[in-house]
C-alpha cells in the first residue's frame, strides 16, 4: 500500500508531536516533514512535496494563509488542510479563497483529523460543521438595504443624519430643493423607514453618517 505523505505546519511543538505520533500509527499515512511556521513550511513543501499539508493559521514570520498561497502557486497538486482554533470570518474565507481544500478545528478528535487527511487526499473538500454553517450564513445573508442607494442618495442620507433641512442639503450639495425631496423620498422607500428621523438613525447605526 502506498502511503499518503503528510507534512505538518504548526508553531506548537506539542501539537506537531501529537499529530505526528497518531498519524504515523495509521497504516496508510506517514508524516514526512514538520515545519514551525509558514516560511519554513514553504521550504519544506518544496523539498518533500507531500500529498497533504496540515496547516495552522496563526504563526510568526508567515501565517498559514500566505504560506498556502505560496505553496499552491508552486505546486497546485498539493492538498492543504487548515487545522486551527480560529472560527472567525476573517480567517475562514481568506483561507478558502487561497485555495485550501479543507478547514477543520483543533477540537477535532484525532481519528477525525486522520479521516480528513484521507478524504482530502482523495480530492474531497473537507469542512467542519461549524465552518459549513459560516459559509451558509454568508451565502444566504440578506443584503443591507443601504446597498440599493445611489451615490447621490447616500450623500443626501449623510446630510440628513447631520440634521440638515432639505433646503440646507440643497445648498450643501448644489442641487435643487425639488431634487433633494425626490432623493429623500427614494431614501425612505429603499430603507423602508417612515420619516427622516428614522433614516438618520439608520444611517448612524450602519455607520453611513
Amino acid at each position: 500500500m502506498e502511503k499518503i505523505t503528510v507534512m505538518l505546519v504548526d508553531d506548537h511543538q506539542m501539537v506537531r508531536l501529537g499529530l505526528s505520533s497518531y498519524l504515523n500509527m495509521q497504516e496508510d499515512l506517514i508524516v514526512v516533514a514538520e515545519a514551525v511556521n509558514g516560511l519554513d513550511g514553504i521550504q519544506k513543501a518544496r523539498q518533500h512535496r507531500p500529498d497533504v499539508i496540515l496547516m495552522d493559521l496563526v504563526m510568526e514570520e508567515m501565517d498559514g494563509i500566505a504560506a498556502s498561497k505560496a505553496i499552491l502557486s508552486e505546486n497546485p497538486e498539493v492538498k492543504i488542510l487548515i487545522l486551527t482554533s480560529f472560527l472567525d470570518d476573517e480567517k475562514i474565507f481568506p483561507a478558502l479563497e487561497a485555495g485550501v481544500k479543507g478547514y477543520i478545528l483543533k477540537t477535532s478528535q484525532a481519528h477525525e483529523i486522520a479521516a480528513s487527511v484521507r478524504k482530502i487526499a482523495e480530492g474531497q473538500d473537507v469542512l467542519s460543521d461549524s465552518v459549513r454553517a459560516k459559509i451558509y450564513e454568508k451565502r444566504h445573508a440578506q443584503p443591507e438595504l443601504y446597498e440599493d442607494l445611489t451615490a447621490r442618495e447616500s450623500e443626501v442620507l449623510k446630510e440628513i443624519a447631520k440634521g440638515l433641512s432639505n433646503q440646507e442639503i440643497a445648498d450643501e450639495l448644489y442641487i435643487s430643493l425639488k431634487t433633494v425631496k425626490t432623493h429623500v423620498s427614494n431614501i425612505l422607500s429603499k430603507l423602508q423607514v417612515e420619516d427622516r428621523t428614522q433614516a438618520a438613525i439608520y444611517a448612524i447605526k450602519h455607520k453611513i453618517a
